[in-house]
């Protein structure tokens, strides 16, 4: 028997990659004015980013129900692992983390379920789950997985730069970086994400110089041991990537598109680079 590893839709990771490694995503909720649809299921990433360039109100997200990571859990059950380490989005923006601790508590009683908080979003989340589904394909035990998954949060870092920080105010999430950047119009704005919320790390004068920023974000971290880049349907993806491969090789690199949860508090064109710090 073996442990399953489940994470939400806020991982960003591509499903192939999920699907080959096992990992369960579960869902959050996207709403469009009175039109809601279920991440993944109703709304692919590339059918989110033309319907937020059709419409003319932002869209929302919601947090997965406690029943839809019940049946998640139950599920694992059924199919005879002998239990779950869920690693999740951030609980400083969002209240999947509780929903998924409501669903560990019912099924206690069925299977054993380890919660993690990730303080994490997007790619820096996916490769958490991707580090956890890998020890769980190694045989490794349900605290031995949830353990090392709470040791990578403070080795797990985030970088983005966004063309627009609408959907960040409109939604909630820009938290003390508010002050920061202020209404500078001029200015791209660089983001990372400290113990589980949005903080402002820059401010850069043009798009080539956020970019450029980015990639020294992860020359000064020196070794890694994963890298991924993220887009939010940037048509420049690939220059930010040359500069990556000068630092790490390209196969090593992991290409996401960040999909509809994400996508909805970044906007458009956002870009960032999410990797791991060596173990001590």
């Amino acid at each position: 028997m073996t442990v399953k590893v489940v994470t939400d839709s806020a991982c960003d990771l591509p499903q192939e990659l999920a699907d080959e490694l096992g990992i369960a995503i579960v869902p959050l909720t996207i709403r469009f004015g009175t039109e809601e649809f279920v991440d993944r299921r109703d709304l692919t990433s590339t059918q989110f980013w033309e319907r937020c360039e059709a419409s003319p109100t932002l869209p929302e997200t919601a947090a997965p129900s406690p029943g839809a990571f019940e049946a998640a859990f139950r599920g694992a059950a059924a199919d005879g692992h002998e239990g779950v380490v869920a690693v999740l989005l951030s609980g400083g923006v969002s209240a999947t983390l509780q929903s998924a601790q409501v669903a560990a508590e019912a099924v206690s009683g069925t299977i054993p379920v380890r919660v993690v908080d990730s303080k994490q979003v997007s790619g820096a989340l996916g490769l958490m789950a991707l580090n956890a589904a890998g020890l769980a394909r190694a045989g490794k035990g349900i605290d031995d997985i949830a353990g090392a998954a709470e040791d990578e949060v403070g080795r797990t870092k985030l970088y983005a730069t966004f063309d627009t920080l609408d959907n960040l105010r409109k939604g909630g999430r820009i938290g003390r970086a508010q002050a920061v950047f202020g209404t500078v119009l001029s200015m791209k704005p660089v983001i990372e994400i400290v113990d589980g919320v949005v903080e402002a790390e820059s401010r850069q004068r043009t798009r080539g110089r956020s970019l450029r920023h980015l990639a020294d974000k992860v020359r000064q971290a020196g070794k890694v041991d994963h890298l991924v880049l993220l887009h939010a349907d940037a048509p420049d993806w690939e220059e930010e990537l040359s500069l990556l491969a000068e630092l790490v090789p390209r196969e090593e690199i992991i290409v996401t598109k960040v999909g509809a949860v994400i996508g909805t508090h970044s906007g458009p064109r956002a870009m960032g680079v999410a990797f791991q710090l060596p173990a001590p």
